[in-house]
Order: structure tokens, then sequence, then C-alpha cells
């Protein structure tokens, strides 16, 4: 039976501010098996770390992501919000962050946030950066728009794809696969034995977000979901630890 990976959610999201160095660091030592980030554009077409299109919710800035350059960005405060002791953190690149990972010994799934702007090119960005740094291989590019992951199966129909959805339908997983996509990921809300099954007769991995109830991640362990995307990734090692042990 499939052992279910756990993936930090924006990093350790509920330990420190999401998305930030902190966050990811405490993740690598809770025993995650793996990270999820999320990625936007600047203005001067600089890959970032943040989750919302918007910088308002998540740093003392205000306005899009795409209408500030690196420099620009890289001053506004993006940790105060979540605890005054995160004060000094940042939104970090791309390539900062993937020099950090690449010395971890975790997976990775890099959301493209192309939902709401279609950042031009963004595809191709990360993918060359994951390419640079060798870490196409230990990564996942993720799109809840089909475009995107499209575009990325075109670039390399050997990357790992997944098409991220939080809307049910008929043989989504064959859906999914016509789009381009080699994995799927779905809102907890969705998971049941007929998805799974599904899944294992398309062979396509099924990743389950945003779990952070133990009810629902032991659903996920017993149902051998190839993966959960958890905000307390530390919970779940120590979930999953109690469950193999009763097996």
């Amino acid at each position: 039976m499939t052992r279910t990976m756990i993936y930090a959610h924006r990093g350790a999201s509920k330990l420190a501010p999401e998305n930030t160095m902190p966050a990811y660091e405490i993740a690598s030592e809770s025993g995650a098996d793996g990270l999820e980030i999320d990625v936007q554009l600047t203005k001067d077409n600089i890959p970032v770390l943040i989750h919302d299109e918007n910088v308002r919710r998540t740093t003392n800035g205000t306005g899009f992501v795409q209408d500030y350059t690196y420099d620009e960005i890289k001053r506004l405060d993006a940790g105060s919000w979540f605890s005054s002791k995160f004060s000094d953190c940042s939104i970090v690149t791309l390539d900062y962050f993937l020099r950090w990972f690449k010395n971890q010994s975790m997976k990775l799934n890099v959301e493209l946030k192309t939902n709401v702007i279609e950042y031009k090119d963004i595809e191709q960005m990360v993918y060359d950066r994951l390419s640079f740094h060798r870490m196409l291989e230990h990564t996942v590019i993720s799109s809840f728009n089909l475009s995107s992951v499209e575009k990325v199966t075109a670039i390399d129909p050997n990357v790992q794809t997944a098409f991220l959805t939080s809307t049910k339908r008929r043989h989504l997983p064959k859906f999914a696969h016509t789009h381009g996509a080699s994995s799927l990921h779905v809102k907890y809300r969705m998971l049941d034995k007929n998805l799974v099954k599904q899944c294992h007769h398309h062979r396509m991995p099924l990743r389950v977000y945003t779990v952070n109830r133990p009810s629902w991640m032991t659903k996920c362990f017993k149902l051998g979901c190839e993966g959960i995307f958890t905000d307390v990734p530390h919970e779940a090692v120590e979930y999953r630890k109690l469950f193999e042990s009763k097996k």
C-alpha cells in the first residue's frame, strides 16, 4: 500500500508566515516529505514566492505583485502580519529558495498561480529555474489553470504535472490526463473511494489539499493517497506514525 507523503503547504504555515524561509525551514525540521510553494511574477519578470496576486494580506504593502519590481517587493515586511518576531521576513525569489532547497532531502510542489492573472511565459521561466538547479526530477508543477499544465507538458513531457481542482466532475482523472496532467490534486472534501479507484485505473497519483484535521489525515492514509498538503506537517508526521503503528 502507498505510504502517503506529507507536503508542507506554503511551508509550516501554522507556525510561521506562509511562503517564507522560516516556514520552509520549520517544515524541513518537522520531517515533512515535501514542500508546496506558490509562484507569481514581478513587474521585471522575477518568479517570487507568494500565494496571493495582491501583497496586501501577507505584507505591509498594497497592490499587485505584477506592479512591483523585485527590488521594490523585497523591501516589504512579509512576516509581521503573522507575528512581530518574523518582522525581518521578506518575499524571496524562486532562485533563492531553490539554492536552499536543493540541499534538502524533500520533494517539491510548485504551484503556478495563473488562475487569476495569466503571467506571460511563467511556465518556461519556472521550468528553466528548476532545470538550472537540477530539481526537475524532484518536482511536481501544478496549477488550477489547465492552460499552464498544457504549456509545461509541451515544454517537457517528462516533467511531473498536476491539475488542481475543487470542482467535482465525472471521469476527473481521465479529464486531467487529456490536458497533459500526470497527477491530480483535489480539495479534501472531494476525496472518496471511487476517485481513488479511478486514479489507480489511470495510474495517476492523487494528492489532497488542505488536510489539517486528524480525521481527514487518517482517511487519506487509509485510502492510500499519494500525498497530502497540510499547514501542520509536524502534526501530520505524528498522526502518520500513529496510523502505521496500528496497521
